[in-house]
């Protein structure tokens, strides 16, 4: 009689660590199954979330198209502008052309067709950078020299070599400028020529 008692407590434990090993294996699947839906809700939302940021990129994209795809043209049409300038100060200085009686009608005309070309400019949102008398600043100046200067404080342009301009809010082309520095005393000089040797 044990020996079937036994036996049918090892059935018994062996029906019973089937039927534990089943429910194990039922909550592994619901885990999984847990787990597998978060793990798509999450690629979804993160795929969603990247349509979205790629939407918001074309829309950027083409906006910026739309302001700034005249950026080469309007950068290139600044030569003629810069050209135009050039003339009149050559036609000014030129002293065969100084003694013709219609040289001002003829300055006068090219002054015309730059007012123009400026009109046209600012219709574009083009605009030039106020630079002579302002503080030196990097991301809109280009400092091309240093002028000793008193009157001035340091740092200040006191001389535009060639104008700046903007596009909307885009830099087009830097101002090339002159800056102020503070003259150095005699013995500064000194000073600065005896640490180099």
């Amino acid at each position: 009689m044990s020996k079937n008692n036994e036996k049918k407590e090892e059935e018994n434990k062996i029906v019973t660590d089937d039927k534990t090993s089943e429910q194990s294996d039922v909550k592994t699947k619901e885990i999984s199954l847990e787990e597998k839906l978060k793990d798509t809700e999450d690629k979804l939302l993160r795929s969603l979330a990247e349509i979205e940021n790629q939407r918001r990129r074309f829309e950027k994209e083409i906006k910026d198209a739309f302001e700034f795809g005249s950026y080469n043209f309007a950068k290139e049409s600044l030569a003629i502008l810069d050209n135009l300038q050039r003339a009149k100060d050559a036609i000014r200085n030129d002293e065969i052309l100084k003694s013709n009686k219609d040289l001002n009608k003829f300055i006068e005309n090219i002054s015309i067709i730059e007012k123009d070309l400026i009109t046209i400019f600012e219709k574009n949102r083009i605009s030039k950078i106020e630079a002579k008398g302002k503080k030196f600043d990097p991301n809109l100046h280009q400092a091309m020299t240093e002028i000793e200067d008193d009157k001035s404080e340091a740092g200040i342009i006191i001389q535009e070599i060639q104008p700046g301009y903007m596009l909307g809010d885009r830099l087009l082309r830097p101002a090339l400028v002159g800056v102020s520095k503070k003259k150095k005393s005699k013995s500064e000089e000194k000073n600065n020529k005896n640490e180099k040797k």
